[in-house]
């Protein structure tokens, strides 16, 4: 199976490898790209992994080459935020509200979900395909031509947007910078920032266990290594932060702040309500240090948290008769929220529905994921289906270098679908067979009452083509590549052609929801 899912895939990968004879836009992204699999960059994780202050270090000298200094940051007049989740939401929350004071805004976060162009916003927007190759340019040129006097190293891919972000943020003379930290904190490149104006931290979890520390004091310490002024997620672990000598601050419930009338959120679930929170102490932080003195508008603020976009958080595309409900998360904890927003939300549509539902699951995990635990948490709301398929958006790809990972196998990623699969159905109670405890261990809860078909397929787009059935007028463009699919597993799709409407809940991973969007909302590829 594995063999057959390369063999369809192979024509698809060899394509996205030749885009030189893309635009300029695409050629900065595929060259971009090889700062994925560079050698000088796996050569830097490897030493560095022992030694994690050497990752700051490097930082700098790269900063130096690309024609930036250290304190040169200082004129961005940050706000920088991390956090185990929420940490993006955050950011979007005090980004627009912000924005909505008339000042002009930075915004860097990650992951991308469609075009890397996503992560360098200017005022909210995702910084334009000639602005990117413009500064790209700049940045990659001068780091080019040092190199040979510096052993041929090259900035890993995370370090050289992160720089191509202080870059364009200085050149674009935006008034303030909302930065997202990538991973941790403390050794993380974004934390290379000297003086910013308030830092803010969301929840705390366990994630990236092999970098961070595998317990919540290992993982505060690294997250607190970003503290300037600091505003903290009420109900966090304050006990680890003793040690650090700042201004410490923690948010009430948003249920504490006063406002005519109920107060809104532009982003769905009810998590949200605590990034909010954490969203309104840092914007109003910010304010107070920038005006020293003065009134802060609170239609502004409430104004600001309504009309925030996050895509692929707690999201609701509806297609006729397919909703769509996108989630990225990728942690047992975001996966509990997931679930508890789906249970909410999915019965309303339901209701109005006028006949038979069909629930879909659609879910791919990366890295050291614990997929058992999350499929887990998802067995409860009764799919009819569950398919999985790799983080890839479309077999017969066309040159998007914008979601291309050279750092997974195709092999690997196909592997874990197919144990994603199999854990699904013994989670449902569906396969038992020996030695199955040793990949879903410790007593997990069966539901044998309701069978969940599964389905593996090589690609994002062959899945939703096949869960759709032709009912989604958006997938149904007749330039599309369709994968021809077998007989028997056509049979399997007659529940879905003859329901009233068809749920789609896709989740588990960013990038999963990343693949699916670029998809289902076309305008993100534009």
């Amino acid at each position: 199976l594995i063999l057959t899912f390369i063999k369809l895939l192979a024509y698809g990968m060899k394509s996205l490898r030749s885009c030189g004879v893309m635009n300029v836009f695409q050629d900065a992204v595929c060259t971009l790209n090889t700062l994925q699999t560079n050698a000088s960059a796996l050569e830097q994780v490897k030493r560095e992994r022992g030694h994690p202050e050497l990752q700051l270090q490097a930082m700098r000298g790269f900063l130096q080459r690309a024609g930036l200094k250290v304190d040169e940051l200082d004129r961005l007049n940050i706000i920088h935020v991390t956090g185990t989740k929420g940490k993006g939401s955050t950011c979007a929350f005090t980004e627009q509200i912000l924005r909505n004071y008339g000042f002009r805004t930075g915004f860097y976060s990650s992951p991308h979900l469609v075009q890397v162009r996503e992560r360098i916003r200017i005022n909210g927007q995702p910084i334009g395909k000639e602005l990117f190759t413009k500064y790209f340019w700049q940045v990659y040129c001068r780091l080019e031509e040092t190199k040979d006097a510096h052993g041929g190293s090259m900035p890993a891919y995370f370090r050289f947007l992160t720089i191509l972000a202080f870059h364009i943020f200085l050149q674009e003379k935006v008034d303030l910078a909302v930065f997202e930290v990538g991973i941790g904190g403390a050794y993380d490149c974004t934390n290379i920032i000297r003086r910013s104006w308030v830092c803010g931290i969301s929840s705390l979890g366990i994630d990236h266990t092999s970098i961070l520390g595998d317990t919540i004091e290992k993982i505060a310490w690294q997250k607190g290594g970003i503290f300037k002024v600091i505003i903290w997620k009420k109900n966090t672990k304050l006990c680890m932060l003793r040690g650090f000598s700042c201004s410490l601050s923690v948010c009430p419930d948003l249920e504490e702040y006063q406002s005519e009338g109920s107060l809104r959120l532009g982003l769905a679930g009810h998590h949200q309500r605590s990034n909010a929170s954490l969203a309104l102490q840092l914007s109003h932080t910010w304010l107070q240090r920038h005006f020293l003195t003065g009134v802060i508008y609170i239609y502004d603020v409430f104004t600001g948290l309504a009309e925030t976009e996050w895509p692929g958080r707690n999201q609701t595309l509806k297609h006729g008769p397919v909703t769509y409900f996108l989630d990225g998360a990728h942690t047992t904890r975001s996966m509990q929220a997931c679930v508890r927003w789906f249970n909410e939300i999915a019965p309303q549509h339901e209701r109005n529905a006028g006949g038979p539902v069909m629930r879909v699951l659609l879910f791919n995990a990366t890295g050291e994921r614990d997929c058992a635990a999350m499929l887990k948490l998802l067995v409860p709301c009764l799919f009819d289906f569950a398919v999985f398929c790799p983080n890839i958006t479309e077999a017969i790809a066309t040159c998007n270098a914008d979601q291309q990972n050279f750092n997974v196998s195709v092999e690997n990623m196909l592997t874990r679908c197919l144990d994603n699969q199999q854990s699904w159905r013994v989670l449902n109670g569906q396969e038992e067979k020996p030695g199955a405890e040793l990949l879903i261990g410790g007593g997990l809860p069966l539901v044998p009452e309701r069978q969940s078909h599964t389905l593996v397929f090589p690609c994002i787009l062959s899945a939703l083509q096949w869960i759709s059935q032709g009912r989604d007028s958006v997938l149904s463009d007749p330039n599309r590549c369709v994968i021809p699919v077998k007989p028997s597993i056509n049979a399997k799709a007659d529940p879905l052609r003859e329901a009233v409407n068809i749920h789609v809940l896709i989740t588990g991973s960013l990038h999963l929801v990343g693949g699916a969007l670029k998809h289902l909302d076309p305008a993100l590829n534009s």
